[in-house]
């Protein structure tokens, strides 16, 4: 096989800004061993987060400047709604600053106190969403998807028995919505099948519960259903995507993520009464139902974007460049989620650390050791992100212990990537001599933003 080259050309480019290992060491200690109170210019490669960190193509930069500020009716809205509505087939579209600000509508008019919402794994801002309204978040991954270190080619997979059992003890009542979210960002960046999609669906439908999809990455996981499940090889990956939309009520987006944008978001549904009750606050929180919170420029953005990002020689880079850095973790005997995910790699902190028990946040202190060995800049999603604590203040863990390298789309190129692996490779060599974290400040809800954490002796 030949080298997967990178399908666009480097136009602009930005400076990287080297620093010492003994400048880390006191950076770190500044920000509290956060990677989020770093300075984006003391960090070499930023793997914090895929999200808004993509470089736009010339043609979005074109669009920008086309973009028609108009408050109401703009131009702009008109070519980002009928985007939406090529890839989703849902009529009724509604524009968000961001995918949060689309979670916090949604949650709001149907979360409270005694509302459950199911779903194969709720990310951050989801859950806290929902927990913010009084609701409750319950992650009902399938089997596979609990076990990092063994392959399988659809570990997002929600437990559909699971679903049903938890329906039935709950009931259907009590649970305003059933969320997929693809692909799988907690769970690895691993995809959803267009079956087990399928399969969700035919039970919401049966108890009556509106299905909606979490399409943050939804080329991505459209593609691993064109490579990994029968039946799709000759689709194209928008008739993919449309399969996958039209088993849905509504979905949530960030097009921070698979719309290249730096900002910017949307709520779509079928649903005329919801849409109704969702614009009114959108009016109250975000901006008129023709802008919600983005300039017009914004929405040209992201509707090319949106177009872009089903380009399949892209996607075929964009999978094996994640691809190309797990397997290199994986021959130098690191821990990784396996099969490699969509949009990062994520490293097993719990089996890379295993001297270091989960009460003292293993991930956290892996984070701390790649950016002191490289400035590499990257989060933890185990239980600093998701832990909670019960009545007696002791620490509930999350189920896996994870630390995410999320690669932005069209950054970096295949030597950042080798330095990356470089540092890992040598962080896991020299893994016995990191030490544990324990938090000396936090937040009731997304604590890991903000919290202040110091190194156990």
């Amino acid at each position: 096989m030949k080298t997967i080259i990178e399908p666009f050309r480097i136009k602009s480019v930005e400076p990287i800004y080297f620093t010492t290992r003994e400048q880390r060491k006191e950076i770190l200690g500044k920000a509290f061993y956060n990677p989020f109170r770093i300075h984006a210019s003391d960090v070499l490669i930023d793997l914090l987060t895929d999200s808004g960190t993509s470089a736009m193509s010339s043609s979005q930069w074109a669009g920008i400047m086309q973009g028609d500020e108009s408050y109401a009716g703009s131009t702009s809205f008109f070519r980002f709604e009928e985007s939406v509505k090529s890839i989703t087939g849902m009529p009724l579209v509604i524009p968000t600053h961001q995918g949060r600000a689309a979670e916090k509508i949604i949650f709001t008019i149907l979360g409270g106190k005694g509302k459950y919402f199911l779903s194969n794994t709720l990310f951050d801002t989801t859950r806290a969403n929902i927990e913010f309204s009084g609701g409750v978040g319950i992650d009902l991954i399938c089997e596979e998807g609990k076990h990092p270190s063994i392959p399988a080619p659809f570990k997002g997979n929600m437990d559909v028995g699971a679903l049903e059992r938890t329906i039935q003890s709950i009931g259907a009542d009590n649970i305003p919505l059933v969320m997929i979210t693809i692909t799988n960002n907690s769970g690895g960046g691993q995809p959803v099948s267009m079956q087990n999609i399928r399969d969700v669906r035919k039970i919401c439908s049966a108890y009556n519960i509106p299905l909606f999809i979490d399409a943050c990455r939804f080329a991505e996981n459209a593609y691993f259903i064109k490579l990994r499940e029968a039946g799709f090889a000759e689709m194209s990956v928008p008739e993919i995507a449309r399969e996958m939309f039209s088993y849905a009520d509504g979905c949530t987006m960030s097009a921070k993520k698979d719309a290249f944008g730096n900002i910017g978001g949307f709520l779509a549904m079928r649903d005329l009464s919801l849409a109704l009750q969702c614009r009114n606050l959108l009016i109250i929180t975000e901006g008129f139902t023709t802008y919600g919170g983005l300039a017009g420029r914004d929405l040209e953005a992201i509707a090319i974007g949106l177009q872009e990002v089903m380009d399949e020689h892209y996607l075929q880079y964009r999978i094996r460049s994640i691809e190309y850095l797990t397997n290199k973790l994986i021959t130098a005997g690191v821990p990784v989620m396996q099969p490699a995910g969509g949009h990062a790699v994520y490293i097993d902190a719990k089996e890379f650390l295993k001297h270091i028990p989960v009460d003292q946040y293993p991930g956290q202190a892996l984070v701390s050791a790649l950016y002191e060995a490289g400035g590499i800049r990257c989060v933890e999603i185990g239980s600093l992100m998701f832990g909670k604590y019960d009545d007696t203040g002791k620490l509930i863990p999350a189920q896996l212990e994870l630390v995410r390298l999320a690669i932005p789309r069209r950054v970096y190129t295949q030597s950042h990537i080798d330095y990356v692996s470089e540092v890992i490779i040598e962080v896991f060599g020299n893994r016995y001599g990191i030490n544990g974290m324990k938090i000396m400040e936090e937040t009731p809800l997304l604590r890991h933003f903000t919290a202040k954490l110091q190194p156990v002796y």
